[in-house]
Order: C-alpha cells, then structure tokens, then sequence
C-alpha cells in the first residue's frame, strides 16, 4: 500500500496537495486524529487499498504529539510512508488567511494571527523533522498541484535529490536543505541580448559554460554533493532539497540547476524546480 501523509502550516496548502491526491485515485482521509491512524491503516491494508492519503495536523490536539511513535510502528510493521509538511512565510500566511477570511484553528482568547501561526510552528516541530519539506510560499495552487504530483510520483529506491532555483531578493526558500549562493558569478542580466532570457536558454547557457568561475563552482558543488550524498542516504532520508540561489532567480541559479541535475540523473533519483519561473 502507498500510504502518504500530508501534514504542515495551516493556510499552506494542505487541502490543495489532498485534493490532487484524490484526484489521482488516492483513498483521503482529511483531519485524521491521532490515535485512529494505526487502525484505520491496518482496516485499509487488510481491506485491499493500494493508494491511500491521510491529513494530520494541529487540529489533532494534543495527540499530536503521539505522530512519530505512530509513524515509527507502522514503518517497523513494513509499511511506507511519505511524509510531506506543507510550510510557508508567516506573512504569507496572514496574507492568505486575510483573503480567505478562515478562521486559524488555534485562534482563542486574546491571540494575534501571528501569535497563533507562533505557536503552531511550535507544536509542529517535531513532527516537522520527520517529513520532506514544501514550501508554498511563492506557490500558486496550480504549480503545488504539479509538484505534489511529482514527488508522490518518484519510485522511492533511495534517496531522491530535489534540485531548486531561486532569487536571493525573494527569500531563502525555506524546504532548503543545503543553500549554494552563486551571486558571484557572471551575471547575463546586465547583458542587454540576454536579461530577457532564462538559464535554460542557448545563448545564457554557453555565456556561464564559457566562464572558468562558473564551472569551477560547478564543480565544486558536484564534488560537495556527491561526497556527502551517501551519508543522507545513510540517515534514512527520502529526500535531499538542493536551493541554488542567484539575485533574481533567473538566469545563474536555473542554470546551474540543470547542470546539476542532469550530472546526478546518473546517480540517483532527480526532481527539478526553478521556484522565480514558475
């Protein structure tokens, strides 16, 4: 049975990651408590579900606090699940909730939105330790949908290494699990033919292969990666996020990133972001 568990930040997109999944044929199960969760997966397995997706989060109380002695059980039963934490920016997050006008399910007595978004980081981390981070911030529905298809989708044999671009002007995204800054390289922006151009483009492409620092940084960070990758896969991780940050996003970082991803396709398994072009 393929058991994926979405959990994470109110207002980050939890109900839009379930609803792709039940779209693809997955058996959802929203809100989930805590103490039901090792029944209902052993009424699921025994009644012939293949597919099956559960929400846990902070509306669980304080059961919550039980997930990973949960989760650790029915992984020594044989079973496997992917945990996915839907996060966000806290004032993405206030933004949202101010749009939607729902109400925060910690909201009680004097408590600011923030306050309560506070203290849900809080009773989440834990949790938060266990699970492949996404971060929504600069997502909209329709790209989380497609990214959420993507990771559930991967075989899992392995580790699967998750290669990101972004621009340092919008913020460090905040599933990042390794940050690489290559701000130092030659920048195409200020080069009139190629600004309006990407990473992935040609002319961008052979400006950064014919610049002896980018290839150096290239290499470098190959050689970090791939020293390193055996022991996350040692740590029992199902996937490592790889950020590559340039100023705008744009134009180093994306290409950079594919480099990258295409040296590692070789080795392991290879997913591919560039959050400033989405």
């Amino acid at each position: 049975m393929q058991l994926i568990l979405i959990t994470g930040l109110s207002g980050s997109g939890k109900s839009v990651a379930l609803n792709v999944l039940e779209d693809s044929g997955f058996y959802c199960v929203d809100n989930l408590p805590v103490k039901l969760l090792p029944d209902l997966v052993s009424f699921l397995d025994t009644a012939g579900y293949t597919q099956v997706a559960l929400s846990i989060d902070v509306r669980s109380g304080n059961t919550l606090a039980e997930l990973p002695q949960q989760l650790t059980r029915l992984r020594g039963d044989g079973f496997d699940i992917k945990t996915l934490f839907l996060e966000a920016k806290t004032e993405t997050l206030i933004k949202r909730f101010s749009e939607t006008r729902r109400r925060h399910p910690l909201s009680e007595g004097d408590l600011t939105l923030p306050e309560c978004i506070g203290r849900e980081r809080e009773r989440l981390g834990d949790i938060a330790e266990l699970a492949h981070h996404i971060d929504t911030s600069d997502m909209s529905p329709s790209v989380l949908r497609d990214w959420v298809r993507e990771i559930v989708g991967l075989r899992q044999h392995g580790l699967a290494v998750l290669f990101q671009s972004f621009g340092f002007k919008h913020g460090v995204p905040l599933d990042a699990d390794l940050v690489f800054d290559v701000r130092c390289l030659p920048n195409p922006h200020y080069d009139p033919r190629l600004q309006p151009l990407t990473g992935r483009d040609q002319p961008v492409i052979d400006f950064l292969h014919a610049s002896p620092d980018a290839q150096n940084m290239l290499k470098d960070i190959q050689e970090y990666i791939g020293r390193w990758l055996p022991c996350y896969s040692r740590d029992n991780r199902s996937y490592l996020t790889v950020s590559i940050g340039c100023t705008g996003g744009r134009h180093r970082s994306v290409y950079c990133v594919e480099v990258l991803a295409a040296h590692f396709r070789q080795q392991t398994q290879v997913l591919v972001r560039h959050r400033e072009l989405a």
